[in-house]
């Protein structure tokens, strides 16, 4: 009998475990689909381990990690990967607003030949103001820049067990999980959902951090950004151009004047275009950086009674 796992990457969600694993498992039974919860807290600062544990003690087919530290969402689905053994593994949020009544649906697309099936939003739910206002920019960016519709889709996805170790063999340490299973291929279908509210707690997502993950995701996947250095470029140089002209004619019409301001605000436009190309040159240059040191993505300080303790303390290397 096939095996379905899902992977619930877990930041300061301990009010949420208890009510995922029993919303889940009561799912999957009721549909009669095997299955393994892979809970992975990313070094939470409340009791989200602790509930992992009290989880897999209650239910066999719950386990789970807890990171040395805070690694982030992508090292948590990565790390969920990598201790899934389902024949396909769905990843999701565990605070339920990736709705679980979606999943005996992606389950049958998947017995029917799909190879991944996507997740795609067909409405975001109720968010505030500022919340949706960051996460539009974030997705508009994201979506220019990887050339795929960032907006609807999500990691809330199925992958067959040969996605995912397409994914898990792939070298770089800087990964970014929405977009490499777009990028892999393979045959895809979708399903549509509705994001549901959160039961628990807060998002953990401000707009700084989805900033700051924009910004991550952008050089780790794609090069337009240092494609805008040239641009930045080209319209200096023709900036300076129509300046040249501009002052050639004036003298040349014997009403040239001193030219302080005009000095000092092409200095100013070309130093900002320099610092700019700079800052992306010098993001790139770090992305380099880290890759070349092959630090590993997480590494797991604690598992659960059912997961090998050889784990704990290893240095999960990228395509090791």
């Amino acid at each position: 009998m096939a095996l379905l796992s899902i992977v619930l990457p877990a930041y300061n969600e301990e009010s949420n475990i208890a009510e995922a694993a029993a919303t889940l498992s009561g799912l999957l039974s009721e549909n009669g689909i095997d299955y393994e919860l892979v809970f992975i807290s990313d070094g939470s600062k409340d009791g989200t381990f602790q509930e992992i544990l009290k989880a897999s003690e209650a239910d066999p087919h719950v386990k789970g990690a807890e990171f040395s530290r805070n690694f982030g969402k992508e090292a948590g689905i990565f790390a969920g990967l990598e201790l899934a053994t389902g024949d396909a593994v769905i990843v999701m949020d565990c605070d339920l607003q990736h709705p679980p009544e979606v999943i005996p649906r992606m389950w049958k697309l998947w017995q029917e030949g799909a190879q991944i099936v996507e997740g795609i939003k067909s409405s975001r739910g109720r968010e505030s103001l500022g919340y949706k206002l960051s996460a539009g920019l974030f997705y508009k960016i994201m979506s220019k820049l990887i050339k795929m519709d960032m907006n609807s889709s999500s990691d809330f996805k199925l992958l067959d067990r040969k996605v995912v170790q397409v994914l898990l063999e792939l070298p770089e340490r800087n990964t970014f999980f929405r977009a490499l299973s777009f990028w892999a291929g393979f045959q895809t279908e979708s399903v549509y959902y509705e994001v549901q509210e959160r039961k628990h707690g807060q998002s953990k997502w401000s707009f700084l951090s989805l900033m700051k993950y924009a910004i991550s995701n952008a050089t780790s996947f794609s090069t337009l950004p240092l494609q805008l250095v040239t641009v930045m470029g080209i319209i200096s140089i023709l900036f300076s151009v129509i300046l040249a002209v501009q002052t050639l004619v004036k003298y040349l019409m014997g009403t040239a004047v001193e030219g302080f301001t005009t000095v000092i605000l092409l200095i100013l436009i070309i130093g900002g275009f320099l610092m700019l190309s700079l800052g992306i040159i010098g993001h790139y240059i770090a992305r380099i950086y880290e890759e070349v040191k092959g630090r590993p993505r997480y590494i797991i300080n604690k598992t659960t009674d059912n997961v090998p303790k050889s784990v704990e303390g290893a240095w999960k290397r990228p395509g090791r």
